[in-house]
């Protein structure tokens, strides 16, 4: 069996390795944000689980000995093993910033800082023709879009670049960081639409405008 520090460190070792945050570690095994983050700096548990511990070494791609598992060639009865837990490992995490896209008559950014992850599956995002694409999620601020966006909703933008496209994107317009439908007018203008008739549409100069990503999918309480 491994002696407690080492598993610990190996995990530790991997994670970083790999990029990877102990809570998406843990959300993937199904426990608490801070599990994994405490067995490593407190030795509580003082071991791994036998399920965990094999979720998490197939997602590594280790012996399960490296986690505190058997030592490589000792059998395990088979009414010993567990279930195998089913794996969730192809996962894309898709930051969440401290910026609100406003929806209305506008605001200041915040600092774009991730404070947070969405998880989606890679699966998914092919699906969706966003496999590789540059994503981010932030929060929609005020009624001008709706119905198609709320206040409180939050959006995935895809930052890729791409050649220019009408439809909804986030966009900043001096200091302002808006969500509008973004339609050509030819010449070199742009229109940015609201959903909501109460606000009107505005004409700018592609040069005035920065493109930030295109809206991809949205998020929000019933």
């Amino acid at each position: 069996m491994g002696t407690g520090k080492d598993e610990r460190e190996n995990l530790l070792a991997l994670a970083q390795a790999g990029g990877i945050s102990l809570a998406s570690l843990s959300d993937m095994i199904g426990r608490n944000p801070s599990y994994l983050q405490q067995f490593i700096r407190k030795g509580s548990p003082r071991k791994l689980e036998e399920q965990d511990r094999r979720v998490l070494a197939t997602f590594f791609g280790v012996d399960e000995a490296e986690l505190g598992g058997r030592e490589p060639g000792v059998r395990e009865k088979s009414y010993m093993k567990p279930r195998a837990a089913p794996l969730r490992a192809d996962w894309v995490e898709v930051p969440r910033l401290d910026v609100g896209a406003s929806a209305g008559p506008g605001a200041l950014p915040y600092a774009e800082t991730p404070f947070d992850a969405f998880r989606f599956s890679r699966r998914w995002l092919a699906e969706q023709g966003l496999e590789g694409a540059q994503l981010s999620a932030i929060t929609v601020e005020g009624d001008s879009m709706e119905p198609l966006l709320r206040d409180g909703d939050e959006i995935l933008v895809d930052r890729s670049p791409r050649p220019f496209r009408d439809g909804v994107h986030v966009v900043r317009l001096g200091d302002t960081l808006m969500v509008k439908r973004v339609a050509s007018q030819g010449q070199g203008r742009l229109a940015l639409l609201s959903q909501n008739l109460a606000y009107p549409p505005v004409e700018v100069s592609a040069e005035e405008v920065e493109i930030v990503g295109r809206v991809v999918w949205k998020g929000g309480r019933i």
